[in-house]
């Protein structure tokens, strides 16, 4: 589609919200590339599961670097794109690993200081979708789709990760134009694909966006 051929769209939720299922639903319906969150060939993932403390920085550390070296492929590409997870989103998780004490606030700094270095050559997304999902929900779609590293995630992260995720769109909002949706339940990506859709002609001065799913 002509109008969305430069349209930069980022996926932003907790861990099992449906993000990949509904990036890829939203990149066919608008006709845009789909960048897919760095999971699998996550060399750290594994350990951070298994001694998180210890591997808390690096794994952070790793992520950013993966992600910023995505972002701007979407933009130095051309052409828009769907991101699954935004690199604006890796700093909600780092602040609730220092909330947890599973990162030091020495470590948090450094991790802050390299991110604000990197903002600067960063261009933000046109519009952010916000898969609004209740810690509770959340573990039980990490449970259900069963990868082996995400056994010991527990809700009281999960819980700590949501504050931390009304914080991060609170802030963002302010900035960037966000549709939030209460993804609690699995719903038709194909409405949402286009209500985004029509959110986003609506105009440019979208900010915040309230709606549930009608189809279910």
């Amino acid at each position: 589609m002509q109008e969305f051929q430069d349209l930069f769209i980022g996926i932003a939720g907790m861990i099992g919200a449906g993000k990949t299922t509904l990036a890829t639903a939203l990149a066919k319906q608008l006709d845009l590339p789909v960048y897919y969150e760095p999971v699998t060939d996550n060399e750290y993932l594994a350990d951070f599961y298994r001694d998180t403390k210890r591997y808390a920085f690096a794994t952070q550390i790793y992520l950013l670097n993966r992600r910023f070296q995505q972002h701007q492929e979407v933009i130095w590409r051309g052409g828009g794109g769907v991101q699954d997870r935004t690199i604006y989103e890796d700093a909600v998780f780092a602040k609730a690993l220092v909330r947890q004490e599973l990162m030091d606030d020495r470590d948090y700094r450094t991790y802050v200081a390299l991110f604000r270095h990197m903002s600067n050559f960063m261009c933000r997304p046109n519009v952010i979708v916000y898969l609004d999902v209740r810690p509770e929900r959340s573990l039980e779609r990490i449970n259900h789709r069963a990868r082996g590293v995400e056994t010991g995630i527990t809700v009281e992260y999960l819980t700590t990760l949501y504050e931390e995720y009304e914080n991060f769109i609170r802030d963002v909002s302010r900035s960037v134009p966000v549709i939030r949706v209460d993804w609690d339940q699995f719903r038709d990506t194909q409405e949402m694909a286009e209500v985004v859709e029509q959110e986003y002609l609506k105009g440019s001065f979208l900010r915040h966006v309230e709606w549930r799913p009608t189809k279910g």
